[in-house]
């Protein structure tokens, strides 16, 4: 990728390392969620074709101590900040 033009976002990405969509470069980036027009900094996965994005359910956790997430349907944007 060259430093002019910004890398494309994926349909679907995830912050989860174990995740078959986590792409640890784009990690680095600092990516923007917009979730129903509101600005999101809570997203742990989500998935513009299929409109949902996955957040953590407070502070519920499972029993390996990662957060459960729930899965919130609507309009989904990202874009570069």
């Amino acid at each position: 990728m060259s430093e002019s033009t910004p890398p494309q976002l994926p349909d679907r990405l995830s912050t989860d390392p174990r995740s078959p969509h986590h792409v640890r470069d784009l990690m680095q980036l600092d990516i923007g969620i917009r979730f129903n027009g509101k600005e999101r900094f809570d997203v742990e996965e989500y998935c513009i074709s299929e409109g949902w994005v996955k957040v953590p359910s407070g502070k519920t956790v499972d029993r390996h101590g990662r957060p459960l997430l729930i899965k919130l349907k609507g309009a989904v944007e990202v874009y570069l900040r």
